[in-house]
């Protein structure tokens, strides 16, 4: 299976893996739904399904206040993790993923939200282009750590001294997620021990939370112009795209 992607733009790759995902979602089932682009379109297709009367009794919790308002203009019913806290299945993206199905997640900003719902999910389903996938995260994505204000700056002399080049996204005017908090996205180069990374981030009573998912993901759809593909945790993966130097 090439990795390349030419023939389709990649708004048409992301449709059509994010399609396929929703195969797997079944009548009376709680879903969670991801952030972004990728996710965007597994929403539009369970909201097809739902007026088809192909699907029924379907529940959605959402990862973001934006997810939340494309869902209800859809018709798509939605739930809280208070009223379920038990999820089915979760389609969402990455912005990286590796070999062993770990991921870089939160360029959208709702990593907090996203990844409380994947700890909650019984399947986690990941719904990406080719171009997403790495020998090692890192290679193509900066993490995203979203801190509280109070710690923000003790937090990014804290990142730096892990090893990475950390900026403050949006500035002066920083990004502000749902929970009101701070993004910093942290440039650790090749990150080799995802799980060890995370240990220590997880450590930090300042970081709310970070975009190493390590261990989470139980599926992946991958799309390229040849079709989509479906793998499980322990499946060999395409090799990634030829890597293109940073400017």
């Amino acid at each position: 299976m090439s990795g390349q992607s030419g023939a389709f733009d990649l708004s048409e790759l992301k449709r059509r893996a994010a399609w396929r995902a929703v195969e797997l979602v079944d009548s009376g089932t709680v879903v969670g739904l991801g952030h972004g682009t990728t996710a965007a379109f597994a929403i539009e297709r369970i909201g097809e399904r739902l007026r088809s009367g192909k699907l029924a009794d379907v529940l959605c919790v959402p990862c973001s206040e934006e997810v939340a308002r494309r869902a209800e203009r859809l018709g798509v019913p939605l739930t809280t993790l208070d009223a379920n806290p038990s999820i089915d299945i979760t389609i969402d993206g990455a912005d990286e993923v590796d070999p062993w199905l770990n991921l870089i997640k939160g360029g959208g900003g709702a990593l907090l939200r996203e990844k409380v719902v994947a700890v909650a999910s019984a399947r986690e389903i990941i719904v990406i282009d080719s171009s997403k996938l790495s020998p090692r995260l890192g290679t193509r994505f900066a993490l995203p750590v979203e801190v509280i204000p109070f710690a923000w700056t003790v937090e990014s002399v804290a990142l730096e001294r892990l090893g990475a080049h950390v900026l403050r996204r949006g500035g002066s005017d920083p990004f502000l997620t749902d929970q009101r908090n701070y993004i910093l996205d942290c440039d650790f180069g090749l990150i080799e021990e995802p799980a060890d990374l995370a240990a220590r981030l997880d450590a930090r009573p300042g970081i709310a939370a970070h975009g190493l998912f390590v261990g989470l993901a139980t599926d992946l759809f991958v799309a390229t112009d040849e079709g989509v593909a479906h793998y499980r945790q322990g499946d060999a993966l395409p090799e990634p795209p030829s890597l293109v130097p940073p400017c």
